[in-house]
């Protein structure tokens, strides 16, 4: 069976003392549930793997229960492909804004969401703070920072309706580097 190479973003693990999870451990989940080639980025959940598609469709609900089961918390896990990540990195519509690239981010979603719920969106929430939604990710600019802004995950996935994690770029710039050595 052919494999494809995929991208997992683990939500919420290892921040501020909580939820914490050793790299180690979540790399052996990954071999456990029939993933090859895995390779994590930090210590915040970001994972390099190849899969079939058989394998990946079941994935984020496999790691999730593992962690669970393990760990006594349950992740929210997203997955993209290498293309798809590639073109996250390629296609920042920030980017062309002239945006400070540290201030950049982008929380990716489990399932894109409906235009009335990105409609809800309230662009003032979060004054010096700038999104763009695009299908599956919302493009972010956080002039404020990533730990005072109020476009936080949660108000993301409440008025979505959907899991969402957030990278900031560098990282997304890094995952897809990994992503592309592994094709």
């Amino acid at each position: 069976m052919k494999s494809t190479t995929y991208i997992a973003l683990v939500r919420g693990i290892n921040v501020g003392g909580k939820n914490m999870l050793p790299m180690s451990a979540l790399t052996r989940m990954f071999d456990d549930a029939g993933c090859a080639d895995v390779r994590t980025y930090i210590q915040s959940g970001n994972v390099v793997f190849t899969a079939t598609a058989a394998c990946a469709k079941r994935l984020a609900d496999d790691i999730a229960q593992a962690v669970e089961k393990r760990f006594g918390f349950r992740p929210g896990v997203v997955l993209r492909t290498a293309d798809e990540i590639a073109n996250v990195a390629a296609d920042n519509p920030l980017l062309g804004e002239g945006a400070d690239e540290r201030l950049l981010h982008v929380a990716f979603l489990a399932e894109e969401p409906d235009a009335r719920r990105v409609a809800a969106l309230n662009p003032a929430r979060s004054p010096g703070d700038s999104f763009k939604v695009r299908g599956r990710e919302v493009y972010l600019y956080l002039a404020n920072g990533a730990g005072k802004t109020k476009l936080s995950n949660a108000y993301l996935e409440s008025t979505l309706g959907t899991t969402s994690t957030m990278r900031n770029w560098r990282t997304v710039l890094k995952l897809s580097e990994m992503a592309q050595q592994l094709r």
